[in-house]
């Protein structure tokens, strides 16, 4: 399902995978190009925004299903993607990223520092990166802003909501402690633990799970998994 999904059944890509910051020649950005609905144009009937940032870290299918619910919601999505998470993509699923940008309203090359999306003054309701990877959560615990998806949640940190799905077993006292630090300071961290209470019957309703669990974070209900209602009597 997920397959059709992506790939409209022939392979097209839709009209959305080409709202996105172009490749940058050689090392330098090269400025987005922005249709006539830019996110900068003020509306104030906007819809609500999400930005989500997948790394290189296991668990691509999850930053996929996560734009598929957001889509599914209406809401605007804003994507940045790692060169890493995007071989990730194709190493762990039969997706190419640029069917996974087709999800998102908006994409953004990750060099692009002039992005909307790096500026507190650019209006959101949050951002989750899914998956995150420890040297990411390590240069947002630092401040360290060296890339679009590192300079966004800067700004998330210290104006919006800011969910980090972290991803890497077993945790050493060093991503223990940058956790902690982010955490006071205000992100959540969302280790995505499996829920076997929901007696899963494949790896998607755990997935699903998941995802539902992570858009609670942002007050979204994706209806796609059932929720603890007790103890059920046989």
């Amino acid at each position: 399902m997920l397959s059709n999904f992506l790939h409209g059944g022939t392979g097209t890509i839709t009209p959305q995978s080409i709202r996105h910051s172009p490749e940058p020649d050689a090392d330098m950005p090269t400025p987005e190009t922005r249709p006539n609905n830019s996110p900068t144009n003020t509306n104030p009937q906007r819809r609500k925004r999400i930005v989500v940032a997948m790394t290189g870290a296991t668990g691509a299918i999850m930053g996929i299903k996560v734009l598929i619910a957001l889509r599914r919601l209406n809401i605007e999505t804003h994507l940045i993607i790692s060169k890493w998470a995007e071989a990730t993509i194709k190493y762990e699923s039969d997706y190419h990223p640029s069917n996974v940008k087709a999800l998102a309203d908006y994409t953004y090359n990750i060099n692009d520092m002039a992005a909307p999306v790096s500026s507190g003054s650019f209006r959101t309701d949050g951002m989750i990166i899914v998956p995150c990877s420890m040297k990411t959560l390590a240069a947002i615990h630092s401040g360290f802003c060296d890339d679009l998806i590192s300079r966004t949640a800067d700004v998330m940190l210290k104006e919006r909501r800011l969910v980090l799905v972290a991803r890497e077993t077993p945790l050493s006292e060093i991503h223990l402690r940058n956790m902690l630090d982010v955490t006071r300071a205000g992100a959540v961290i969302f280790p995505p633990m499996p829920a076997f209470y929901i007696r899963p019957g494949s790896v998607e309703d755990l997935v699903d799970q998941s995802v539902g669990r992570m858009l609670d974070l942002f007050d979204l209900d994706t209806r796609d998994f059932e929720r603890w209602d007790g103890w059920k009597k046989e």
